[in-house]
Order: C-alpha cells, then structure tokens, then sequence
C-alpha cells in the first residue's frame, strides 16, 4: 500500500503567529514568562500534552487559537516575550564581548547519547542527560561557538508504572516528532538530508533531525526511515534498551554517523567534545576524513585528532564503562580498521589498559582517554578516584599527575529555579541577572533577600509539592483500580507545613535509595513526632534490567503502605524533568545516599541548593566540594570502607543521628512570629554556594578556559600550511618513541650533607643522562622530591625542572642537568630523578611509556 504524506501546520491568527517560532525553541524550557502564554491558552491541554508546546498548538481548537488572538492583554504579553527572544538571539554575549578574536563558526562538537532539555522532548533517562541538556543551554547563554549531536529516539526511555505490589513496570510511548520542537532538516532540493553509515556490510540511512536550544543546534540522528531494513530501523528506537549488539550498533551511528551529518550540512568543528565515551568511534571517522581529504598518515591524523579531542567521563563504577567484545567490535569496525591501515591488533590496544592483554575486552573510556589530550571527571573527587581508576595506562607515572583532570558539573539555574524563586531574585538581583551568566558574583546579593519574604516564598513552593503529589498519587490510585475511599484518602496525606524530605534518583544499589529505611522503628517515630514531625517524597526510575534496583523500589512501596507511613511517605511514580521541579523546588531537604566513591558528581543536589532547599547528604561528588556548616548537613566524614555491610550500617546510624539531633531541632527552632532564622540563614548560603560554584555557566567557563580555547588554539595551529605542524609534531612523536629506549639516567650527583637536614635547608643536585640521538631540547630533566611513605616512595612528590649545564656536555650523548632542592617539611624525605618528552606545540607529553625514571 502507497501512501501519500502531508504535513498539516495549525493554523494562527496573525497576531499570535510568533507563537510557532517560539513553540519550536527550546529556549521556552527556561522562560516562566513564555510558558505561562502556553497555560492560559489551555492548561488541561498543556498538562495533557506533557508540556510540548508544540503538540499544545496543533490540539487547541480554532477557537481557542482565535480567542487568545482577539485578547488585547495576551498580545501585548506575547509581543514582550518575543522581543525578549529576538533579543536574546542577537545580542553580544559572554563569549564574543571575551573573546571577539574568535570567529562566529561552530567550532565545538559536543556529542552525547541522550539530551534532557524538557519534559515535551523525551530522549533523557537521567543524570547523564540532564546535564547534556543544561550543558547546552548555558552554552546558549554565553554565546559559545557550539553545535551538538545525538540519537533521536522512536521510543526514548521508559515510562514507569508500579504494580499492586510495587514491582516497576515499564511502558514505551512512541514519539510524534512531527510534533515536537524538531524540524527535519532539508538538502536544497528541500528534501530530507540524509548521510549513510555501514554495518556489517549493509548500508543504514540517517536523517537529521534539528533541535534549536536558544541560538544553538542540536543535531538528532534518526535511522526510522523506509529505506532501512527492519533491523535497522529499530538502532534509533528506544534509549538504553537492548543488547550489546544493539549498543554498539547505537554508538557508531552516533559516532560515525554523527560526523558524517555534520559533514553534509557544511559543518565541520574543530574540537570534539565527547560526553561520556558512547560517541567515540567519532574518532575513526575524523581519522578516515583527515587521510582522505587532507593527505594525513594515520600516526599524523592520530596525532591531530589526539590534540582538538576533549572527553568527560561521567563514571565512577567500573561496570558503567561501555565495552564490547572483540569479535563484536571486529563483525561491525573491521573493515573500517583495515581501510585506514591499522593492525587489528593495534586497534584493539586502544581499548585496553594493557595493550597484550587478549582476554581484556575493548573499552570506550580505555579508547577515549589514550586519544584526547583534555580528559576530565565531574567533581574533584571523581576525578581522584578516575586517576586511580585508569592509572594502569600510564603505569610510569604517580597517580596525582595522571592526566585526567576535573571540572565539577553544574545545573542551569533558569531551568530549575522555581518562578516564584526567580521573581524574588529579580526584585533583589536585578532583572537583567538572569541574562548575564558570565556574572557569577551577582548571588552574593542573596543576604539583600528579607528573611520573611524568602521563608514564604518558600512555604508556597512546598505547599504546590504538597499539592502536585497529591494529584500524582490520585492518578497512580486511579491506574491500579483502587477503591473510590482510598482515592479520597489522597486527597488528605502529606502536610503542606511540615519538614519535607525529597529523595529522587537513578535507583541503582550504589545510590542506597533504602537506607532511610533501616531502622524502621526510628523513622516512624521520625515521621510522626507530635513536636517535630517530617515527611518523605521519593521518586526515581530503575534500569529496566536492573532487577536489584526494582527490588529497592518495591521494597520501598511496601513501606508506604503501611498505616504508621501511609500519609508521609510517597513514592511518585514516573519520575521526569517535570516531577523533578516540584521536588527540588518544594522540598525543604535533599537528601542523598550514594556509597563513597561511586557518586560521581550528582546534580540533583545543587538544583535544590539553587532554590533553598538545604542538602543532607553523604560527602561524596559534589557535596565535598559544596558542603560547609553553613550551606547544610553531613552524613560522616567522608570514610571509606572496605565492607559495604558495615558502611551502610554504620552510615545509616549517622543519617538517623544528623536528622534527629540536627536537621529537625533547626528546622523547628521558629522566632516569636514562626521564621526558623537559623535555617533561613542555611537556605542563603546554600543558595550562594550553588548559585556561585555549581552553575553550568561557571561550568562552562571553566570548560572554555581549561579545554576549548587550548583545543581551538591547537586545532589552528596544526591546520596551518597544510598541517604542516601536525607532521612535524607526528614525525617528533615518532622519533620520541624510536629512540627512547637509548635514554637513562646514569646518576644524580647529591652533595654529602649527612644523615640529617633541616626545614628550610637547600642543596644542590646534579642529574647525568645519556640521551642518544635525542637532543636536551626535545626533553625535560625533573628533579621529583618529597615526603617517603613506608614502602619508600615519594608521595605527592612535587617535580621540578632541572637546566641544561653550559659545559662539558654532549660527549658521547651524556649531559648534565642541575637544580636546587628545598627541605619544606619535616620527615623522612627522598629524591629521585626523570626524563619526560617536552615539545612546546603539543597540549601535553604525557603519553605511556614515554617517562624514565633513575
């Protein structure tokens, strides 16, 4: 059967018609002023529609439509808004007022397998998501050369239900992107642009789809199209979902694909930002195009592609790093690998910690971190515990200076802060802050913010939690088929006045969604104290494989129901952006229980912060860096153990203790006209804190500064006459690893000072190396020193350059280094002696197995 396809628009009046430009912006996601036009035209629609404002347009009757034209007042409203966003889209922002040098092109390409931008565009599952999504809109905000990729799916993730019994069920609803805020992006025969990927020798097809994120595109690839097989057409399908066959299939139509589509709409960056390591195989097409197009060797593409690639690893588990089979690698790559002239063996060294190792599966993170000079975690700590992690690639080298740095994650604070909230700001800020994300030293003005207004500011936003969990439950009641009595009974659980706790999350074991629940006893005379009584919102999602989670949760369930709970303790299901609003905007606490180390940031947290809500939680990720007595609470130290058992008891003992001796006496600790000061104190700085140091523009600023302007600068320098310094750079390169092996040091010459030195003293030191066919100039002489622990090592051993003595060196290829040492501390100290590459036109030179050490 043939069918003939038309694209049917609603039709506006002209006076509202800029209603379909703004509908088709992301840019609506964070403008409370815009949103509420889409909920006086209809608000049941708009609720109905899941906040798509799109699909809102094309289902509001005629009428309706020329209802709200005919409205003087809502026209003028629409007018103001829409020259807010020609404003936006034109004006000078951080980046080009920073840096005007930098021409207007995309130069970065930041690639992710999921995107949480709002509730009416479900390609997010989570944490990874929403942090891709408000990665962009800060982006946006500060006018950043940026243009992002990702997958389109039929399907996205799951919608989650609960069973009688608690048991999560899942439900896939399949997306009408004809109406979402996408639009099909068209060849100049204005038909569907499309690129093609191959696997396992058959050809898959790709159309583009185009998301507009305020002035920035995100580019979503779609292989649900005729041509393709069955088989292919489901690659795109759903999130997550399937095997491993499946993943890997998903990751190179991302990678691959993804390069192939920027490439056919005339876009073509610079610097490659992966978000995670699904998108690598980007890297094997930038080498194949580099070769083909630009005449580049392999090593040489290697090279340049090594120097203008940036990755983020999001994971501290080790099970969350993507890998794959050989076999699976070689049925889907192997002629791909064969075609740019590598070994297969070679390839598959790339994703191993140790290269010969053939029973060691192929990693994406392994392969991801050998092939970008900028590799970073998301939190300071994460970033330790990755150095630790992956320390086994650089084997030569002290952990502290593996090089995997940190740039701590954020939240984009127009898309989370409560309109309520961002109205107080205004008055107290300024109503231009909001505009100016570069500015991050307009929060300190939260002290300017009455105590009385802030505290009931924030009573409303609990009361409308109280309110929107209560219609929740209603509905999930109404789902089960439960009696007309108990849906009624929801209409009086919850207090919109008493201590709130919001607990929402991935429910994974790590993240200890249950501990809050191991001493039953306690927390039932928690929850129901006469005096001091809290309640408990919870909501979250497992991994439809994840069956220890679904136990979690339906443990959890079984709590709820019983009679001494059943009223302040909710689990609202189907947790999304929009849940997560009200929870991280109403709750008066946020609590969070990961087991140290395995969190390896958590934005949910600083969402909360941003809006007041005080932080209790265990110091891992961010809250190391965010915790103070001032800005929240605790759970322990920071310990680490080496038994879950015991850490999860003895932690949950700590979580009992910080509720009832802390959080719970200074929430109810009110003056004589009921404002809990000392609380309210908490809540400013806390909102300080986040606003400060956990926003994505700070986040991005430091991405900038630390990541993309060195790659961009590397990318012009290494593009130049012909890539000339990339083959000069290469040929170095080369020539480091031929002749390092001739390399030593053949002593270090230390002054006899006895037995016994004094803080303060110095010495001097001389290094003798032979360098063979390498010249001093292509090396750096270190003097390492520092404390020695039990083993006789130098721990946190602090290098120091030596220089190049001006006589008797160069006989026979040995020279002669000297440099000074300072004692700066008591104790047992050490020093020894290395030679790394140095070469002034690379990022770095820490690459395996270039290091010697005495």
């Amino acid at each position: 059967m043939q069918v003939k396809q038309f694209l049917v628009l609603p039709k506006l009046p002209e006076r509202i018609s800029t209603l379909q430009e703004l509908a088709r912006n992301v840019w609506y996601s964070w403008n409370w002023d815009l949103v509420k036009l889409f909920i006086r035209l209809d608000p049941e629609i708009w609720e109905a529609c899941y906040q798509n404002p799109v699909e809102m347009l094309a289902r509001l009757p005629q009428e309706a439509l020329e209802r709200a034209a005919n409205d003087d007042g809502f026209v003028a409203s629409l007018d103001r808004v829409y020259r807010r966003y020609q404003d936006y889209q034109s004006q000078k922002k951080w980046f080009e007022q920073k840096y005007p040098e930098q021409n207007g092109k995309e130069r970065v390409a930041y690639f992710s397998l999921e995107y949480g931008l709002d509730t009416g565009l479900p390609v997010y599952s989570g944490g990874l998501g929403i942090l891709s999504g408000d990665t962009l809109k800060s982006a946006s905000d500060l006018g950043l050369p940026v243009v992002a990729v990702g997958l389109l799916y039929r399907y996205g993730y799951f919608r989650q239900f609960l069973s009688s019994d608690g048991w999560q069920q899942e439900r896939y609803e399949e997306n009408d992107w004809y109406h979402m805020p996408v639009q099909l992006v068209k060849d100049e025969n204005d038909q569907p642009l499309r690129v093609t990927v191959t696997l396992d020798n058959a050809p898959v097809h790709l159309q583009i789809w185009k998301v507009s994120v305020g002035i920035l595109p995100l580019y979503l690839l779609d292989a649900n199209i005729p041509e393709n097989s069955s088989k292919s057409r489901e690659i795109t399908s759903v999130l997550y979902g399937g095997d491993k066959d499946m993943r890997i299939r998903q990751e190179i139509v991302l990678g691959i694909g993804g390069v192939k589509a920027l490439k056919a709409m005339g876009v073509e960056p610079d610097v490659y930002h992966l978000n995670e390591g699904h998108s690598w195989f980007l890297t094997l097409e930038r080498i194949r195009n580099l070769m083909t197009e630009n005449g580049l060797s392999y090593e040489e593409a290697c090279q340049y592609v090594w120097s203008t690639t940036i990755f983020t690893t999001h994971t501290p588990v080790p099970a969350g790093n993507e890998r794959f089979d050989p076999v699976l690698c070689h049925r889907y790559l192997g002629q791909m690998v064969s075609d740019l002239g590598v070994g297969w063996k070679d390839f598959l060294a790339l994703g191993r910690v140790i290269p010969n190792d053939e029973k060691e599966t192929f990693c994406m993170t392994v392969a991801a971190l050998k092939t970008a000079a900028f590799n970073n975690g998301v939190s300071k700590l994460h970033g330790r515990v990755s150095r630790d992690m992956w320390h086994n690639i650089w084997p030569e080298l002290p952990r502290e200076e593996i090089p995997i740095s940190s740039i701590t994650n954020g939240v984009h604070s127009a898309s989370w802060i409560s309109h309520d909230m961002k109205e107080l700001f205004d008055s107290y800020f300024g109503p231009a802050w909001a505009d100016n994300a570069g500015d991050l030293g307009v929060w300190s003005q939260v002290s300017k913010i009455p105590d009385a207004e802030l505290w009931r500011i924030h009573n409303r936003r609990r009361e409308r939690l109280v309110f929107f969990a209560r219609k929740r439950l209603k509905q999930q009641l109404t789902r089960r088929g439960a009696s007309q009595l108990v849906i009624q009974r929801a209409e009086q659980i919850l207090d919109p006045q008493i201590l709130t706790i919001g607990f929402a999350r991935r429910f994974s074991t790590y993240k200890r969604g249950g501990l809050l629940f191991s001493d039953m006893e306690r927390l039932v005379k928690m929850v129901s104290d006469s005096d001091q009584p809290m309640q408990l919102l919870i909501a979250g999602k497992a991994h439809p494989l994840d069956n220890p989670g679904k136990e979690i949760i339906k443990e959890i369930i079984g709590h709820t129901t019983k009679d001494n709970l059943r009223n302040r303790v909710i689990f609202l299901e189907d947790y999304d952006i929009n849940v997560a609003r009200y929870l991280v905007q109403g709750a008066d606490v946020w609590l969070n229980t990961p087991r140290r180390p395995q969190e390896a940031s958590g934005t949910s947290g600083m969402k909360a912060a941003m809006n007041g809500v005080i932080n209790l939680s265990i110091l891992d990720g961010w809250w190391v860096e965010g915790f103070s007595d001032d800005t929240g609470f605790k759970i322990g130290n920071g310990e680490e153990y080496e038994s879950v058992e015991l850490q999860d008891h003895l932690e949950a003992e700590m979580l009992y203790n910080a509720l009832e001796r802390e959080v719970l006496p200074l929430f109810y600790d009110r003056n004589e006209i009921g404002i809990p000061l000392r609380w309210i104190a908490k809540m400013k700085a806390s909102i300080r804190m986040a606003g400060q140091q956990f926003s994505t523009g700070r986040m991005m600023i430091d991405y900038v500064h630390n990541t993309y302007l060195p790659a961009m600068d590397a990318a012009v320098r290494m593009q130049a006459d012909d890539y000339q310094l990339t083959r000069d750079v290469t040929a170095w390169m080369d020539r480091m690893n031929r002749s390092w092996s001739q390399l030593a040091i053949t002593g270090v010459d230390v002054p006899d000072v006895g037995g016994t030195l004094y803080v303060g003293q110095k010495f001097p030191i001389t290094i003798n190396v032979r360098l063979g066919e390498i010249s001093p100039d292509d090396v750096q002489v270190q003097i390492v020193s520092g404390h020695l622990d039990s083993q006789e090592k130098i721990i946190s051993g602090k290098p120091l350059a030596a220089v190049l003595n001006s006589d008797g060196n160069g006989q026979d290829g040995v020279y002669a280094f000297s440099g000074e040492v300072v004692c700066r501390e008591s104790g047992r100290f050490g020093i020894t002696a290395r030679i790394i590459p140095q070469n002034e036109h690379m990022p770095h030179t820490i690459k395996p197995k270039l290091i010697s050490w005495w």
